[in-house]
């Protein structure tokens, strides 16, 4: 026909200038339109549950006021106040910063999806969203690592503390947190945007995640997918296998102890932080395999869930779990003095961190 003739001349002398048909339900906008310029992407929220987005918006946006709030309370606190400028709350400093970037990277144009089902987004936005979400989450993994190491540190080795935790330590495992996180993220990003785009724009996704995106493509995007899962099993693993094993000495510190009621609250201290972890590891990894698999193994909205449940319950619990729970942090917030420094306050002044402190 007369207008297949004209797009494909189009596709041939202005490829910078493709339009492409839009189903209007591909826009949950009152406003839909026909055609969409290739230089963005259509998010279109929880594939399926379109009828829910509103439903969705409500716990959405409460998880993100609160890490939000949570996260600024505790980088403020841990900023302004000298006494917590130790290892262990430079790392959870770092990482409520880290939270509040992965969040705010994705979380407003889900709740824009969501409000007003408006998902356009540009091409730059969309693939450094891509970059943000993969690189904070690479960092985030790292900072756990280097909280656990730190904190078998504390326990097993509380009169080498300072000599091994100095300044110069922290600032070498910082930068190899940062320099792994670029390093494993860039090629992967760089891949999926040297994809030609010459089909459908149209993301089944709340934010433009990786495979999701990728799929999209006209060329073999199977590389990037598989750089993708190679590298996230590689890092995972191996942050994974050490935490494991930094807790499983830790335990053998706790169980060592005389005092029954030590040994319980540091089980619950523990088991706080590894519920933690496992928050942010299970619905990571369980979210990259269900998108490897497919939505014939898995229902797509199942995976869109989990992969939005991944990125903002963490950041919502690490300042609830890490920093309230604290008590110099927890004292701070409530505005009362502070109270003794040193070995004893960067497990947060909890007995039964005292007590190994006497065995050792």
């Amino acid at each position: 026909s007369c207008h297949s003739l004209l797009l494909d001349c189009t596709k041939v002398f202005f490829p910078k200038l493709i339009m492409e048909e839009v189903s209007p339900t591909m826009l949950s906008s009152p406003s839909n339109h026909t055609l969409l310029n290739t230089a963005t992407f259509i998010l279109l929220g929880v594939p399926g549950l379109e009828a829910a987005h509103l439903w969705l918006a409500v716990p959405l946006s409460a998880m993100y006021s609160v890490a939000l709030l949570g996260n600024i309370i505790i980088v403020t606190v841990i900023w302004t106040d000298s006494a917590l400028h130790e290892p262990m709350y430079h790392f959870l400093c770092v990482l409520a910063a880290v939270d509040i970037v992965m969040s705010t990277s994705v979380t407003p144009k889900m709740l824009n999806i969501f409000w007003s089902g408006n998902g356009i987004i540009g091409f730059t936005a969309c693939f450094t969203q891509m970059y943000i979400v993969h690189a904070t989450t690479a960092i985030e993994t790292g900072l756990l690592l280097a909280m656990a190491f730190d904190r078998y540190i504390a326990i097993c080795k509380p009169l080498h503390y300072q000599t091994i935790l100095t300044p110069r330590t922290m600032m070498g495992m910082g930068m190899a947190i940062i320099t792994r996180a670029i390093t494993a993220m860039t090629p992967m990003t760089w891949m999926v945007v040297h994809l030609p785009y010459c089909a459908s724009h149209v993301v089944p996704h709340s934010y433009c995640e990786h495979m999701a995106v990728a799929k999209l493509a006209c060329g073999d995007h199977m590389p990037s997918n598989l750089y993708s899962l190679i590298v996230s099993f590689i890092i995972v693993g191996t942050d994974v296998f050490f935490i494991a094993t930094s807790y499983s000495l830790i335990l053998q510190a706790v169980f060592s102890l005389p005092s029954q009621d030590a040994r319980v609250k540091a089980l619950s201290t523990c088991g706080s932080h590894v519920s933690v972890m496992v928050l942010f590891y299970l619905p990571g990894i369980l979210s990259i395999y269900m998108a490897w698999l497919g939505q014939h193994v898995v229902p797509l909205h199942t995976q869109v869930l989990l992969a939005d449940f991944y990125l903002v319950l963490p950041p919502m619990l690490n300042p609830l779990i890490y920093g309230l729970k604290t008590k110099h942090i927890r004292k701070q917030v409530d505005k009362h003095e502070l109270g003794s420094q040193g070995v004893y306050t960067l497990m947060g002044e909890m007995s039964w961190v005292q007590d190994i402190y006497r065995e050792n």
